[in-house]
């Protein structure tokens, strides 16, 4: 996971996407700003096999856009949304009127609170790594990021105990 937005993911171009340093290039995006991603390698690896696929694909023809549909242009926002519903129907998850349903930017939000639990999980200093994960969200503010993480009972238990165990030991 990379905690891009749809609109960013989809913006890809073929010069934005550096397989060889694992890293992407957003271009303008959201405040017009522009940021580089470092990607981990099981993602590295995924999009080299994509790569791979997209070129036989094209057979040659020239593609701007990193991300394509079945008829070899750009992948749009409407394609993505419907395959995201397909693959969420496909494993299970809700679906009846009523009930919450997953959406895409569900897993942005899932980026953020999976690096916070992760930081505070291994005992790294999350005041001082926070802006590290407001520049891979593209945040102006702080305040962009703390609504990702409201109501996520799991982080705030995981600081309440990493704030007792502090609490505990001797000044």
């Amino acid at each position: 996971m990379s905690g891009l937005r749809i609109c960013e993911a989809l913006n890809l171009t073929t010069e934005d996407v550096d397989l060889d340093e694992g890293i992407l290039t957003i271009r303008s995006a959201k405040f017009g700003k522009s940021r580089l991603i470092p990607l981990h390698e099981t993602t590295v690896n995924i999009l080299v096999d994509y790569e791979e696929r997209r070129k036989q694909f094209l057979g040659g023809r020239q593609m701007p856009y990193w991300f394509i549909n079945s008829q070899g242009t750009r992948l749009g926002y409407d394609n993505a949304i419907g395959a995201f519903h397909r693959l969420t129907k496909g494993a299970g998850l809700p679906s009846q009127a009523g009930s919450i349903k997953p959406r895409l930017h569900d897993l942005r939000h899932r980026f953020a609170l999976k690096t916070l639990l992760n930081w505070y999980r291994d005992g790294q200093d999350v005041e001082q790594r926070f802006p590290v994960l407001l520049a891979f969200l593209g945040h102006v503010e702080v305040r962009d990021t703390y609504w990702y993480l409201s109501a996520c009972p799991e982080l705030l238990g995981t600081a309440k105990t990493r704030l007792e165990h502090h609490w505990e030991q001797p000044s």
